[in-house]
């Protein structure tokens, strides 16, 4: 697993969260496949957070590229980086 930085795991942990981002974007952005994404959730989240999140993951196609309509050519919402 790529060693991240609190700031690059609070992103990936974002992403992860968000329904019409793929694991795919996550992989291209942070070198992390869809196994190495669960571990980081796995270890990141309490154990509650962390079943919710695979329970909406699992029902999400957005999440997974071969399931996904390429309708919308994006990988996150045009409002999603917000200034902080």
């Amino acid at each position: 697993m790529s060693v991240l930085d609190e700031v690059q795991i609070s992103r990936v942990i974002e992403m992860a969260w968000e329904d019409r981002t793929p694991f795919s974007a996550i992989e291209h952005g942070y070198g992390l496949n869809e196994t190495a994404v669960i571990k980081l959730m796995r270890h990141t989240l309490k154990p509650s957070s962390f079943r919710l999140w695979r329970r909406r993951v699992s029902c999400r196609a957005t999440k997974h590229d071969a399931k996904r309509s390429f309708s919308v050519g994006r990988a996150y919402c045009k409002t999603q980086y917000k200034p902080r």
